[in-house]
């Protein structure tokens, strides 16, 4: 059972959420207006579903607000599917993205493969094109300098690094890493990696390669 946030300013919406999840035995907060709800509780959540079209603060705002406070997933709730929204919501610290409107199986399946990936233990470093890989903590360093990663832009990062030099769709990453199989949400994975590189690209590291036609593989 997981400890759910979801902010939408739509009731109806929150109403089918909590139905949705707590049947799957997840305790489900929602709020309509999060300027009466106090920001520090959003540290105790082990995942947070929130609404990027809201009136008092659009989503991807109060995601870098509250980034610093919170380290499980953050999931947008949004029927904008421009690549730019993509790429602002993403670049915000965001994990992942529904489009509106989604299906109840749909919506369970992605919480629970994203809870899923949050339980995953790893104990051991390894070290790939001059980056370390610390996988207990989820960190990535070049020498000294830790590189500020997502959890998701971690999870690509790590999951390429550990298969380098295999080729990979952007589907197979997606479902790899985020464990839901699911063509049109793949786009995420083009963004995330877009931040990946820029990230990279800092510290005067170039590790993933694009086959064109194909997907994208770590040399």
């Amino acid at each position: 059972m997981a400890n759910i946030l979801a902010i939408d300013d739509e009731e109806g919406i929150l109403d089918l959420i909590k139905a949705a999840l707590s049947k799957e035995g997840h305790q489900v907060t929602t709020v309509s207006n999060f300027s009466t709800f106090p920001v520090e509780q959003c540290s105790h959540y082990d995942l947070i579903l929130l609404d990027v079209m809201m009136p008092d603060i659009d989503g991807f705002t109060l995601c870098r607000n509250i980034r610093d406070l919170v380290d499980c997933p953050i999931l947008f709730l949004t029927a904008k599917t421009m690549e730019e929204d993509i790429i602002h919501g993403l670049g915000m610290g965001g994990d992942d993205y529904i489009t509106k409107p989604f299906g109840l199986g749909e919506l369970r399946s992605r919480v629970a493969a994203h809870l899923r990936r949050e339980q995953r233990e790893k104990h051991h470093n390894f070290i790939i094109s001059g980056l370390n890989f610390k996988l207990s903590a989820k960190e990535v360093f070049a020498g000294e300098d830790l590189i500020p990663f997502t959890k998701s832009e971690y999870e690509i990062s790590e999951f390429l690094a550990l298969h380098h030099g295999q080729v990979f769709s952007k589907e197979k990453i997606y479902e790899a890493v985020f464990g839901f199989d699911r063509e049109s949400d793949s786009s995420a994975i083009v963004e995330h990696i877009k931040n990946i590189r820029a990230k990279l690209a800092k510290v005067n590291c170039a590790t993933i390669e694009t086959v064109w036609g194909i997907g994208y593989k770590w040399i």
